[in-house]
């Protein structure tokens, strides 16, 4: 039998075992998470420096020369905010009595605090600055006490409470503000 075609060998060739289902299923979706978290991580950064491109302020002209390169201001911040100059007529002061001893004909120890009302809108009070408010009280027998307080955060007043003495129970006891100073200044 030599004809010159090739015989047909009596069996089969060999060809190796198709791999199990299960190993390729879990490569297919290992290999498929792994693309997906790439696609993710990738978008992630594009985002990133998208948004920070946008945020961006500098432009270059066309030319390559560095002279060309115009650069923003170094500080075009916010203005500063304005804040009004305060005056004793900017605020209103009563006292308010936290303790009275009288002694009959011999008139009576009062101790006083201050109350402070601003008039304006607390936007004007500067919120870093210490404001020396200078006061004066009426009602002591020997004459006006003067007395300070200091307002500070715009609504915090620091002050010591003041004893005076009256000639009588019926004596009204009054403040009046005489300056309004910035510590400091």
């Amino acid at each position: 039998m030599t004809d010159g075609t090739p015989s047909v060998p009596a069996f089969p060739p060999h060809t190796p075992p198709p791999p199990p289902a299960g190993k390729n299923r879990n490569v297919a979706i290992i290999g498929s998470a792994a693309g997906v978290i790439a696609a993710i991580i990738g978008t992630g950064i594009y985002v990133v420096q998208a948004t920070n491109d946008d945020d961006k302020s500098t432009t270059t002209s066309s030319s390559s020369t560095p002279d060309d390169v115009v650069t923003p201001a170094a500080d075009e911040a916010a203005p500063e905010p304005s804040y009004a100059e305060l005056a004793p007529t900017d605020f209103t002061m009563t006292l308010r009595t936290t303790e009275r001893h009288c002694f009959g004909s011999a008139g009576c120890n009062v101790t006083v605090e201050p109350r402070l009302t601003y008039l304006g809108l607390t936007d004007d009070i500067d919120p870093d600055a210490v404001y020396e408010i200078t006061y004066q009280i009426k009602g002591d027998e020997s004459g006006p006490v003067i007395e300070t307080a200091e307002l500070s955060d715009r609504t915090s007043l620091n002050f010591t409470p003041s004893l005076i003495q009256t000639v009588s129970a019926g004596t009204k006891v009054s403040a009046e503000i005489t300056d309004v100073t910035v510590q400091g200044m």
